[in-house]
């Protein structure tokens, strides 16, 4: 199942009416792990991608504003750590 797939199951859209903003929310997301949290994504790593798919629900759900949830922090966290370290997080 592809990330865009996974995410609207996990926000309950049926429509592709979002589709375009979805994938916005999917390419920003991908972008904030690599770029700014320094971690290798890897779509083929059920962990990646989860974490990947309940990050941008988030930012949907919430565009992106307030302080992001402990679950997801922690799991953020995790993924660093395994990472090796990012120094920026």
């Amino acid at each position: 199942m592809d990330e865009l797939a996974l995410l609207k199951a996990n926000l309950g859209i049926n429509s592709e009416l979002r589709d375009t903003y979805l994938e916005s929310i999917i390419k920003s997301v991908k972008n904030e792990l690599i770029s700014e949290k320094g971690i290798d994504y890897e779509p083929d790593n059920p962990t990646h991608l989860m974490f990947m798919v309940d990050y941008a629900a988030w930012r949907f759900r919430n565009r992106g504003e307030g302080a992001m949830p402990r679950n997801l922090q922690y799991r953020l966290h995790n993924l660093i750590i395994h990472n090796g370290g990012d120094s920026n997080v």
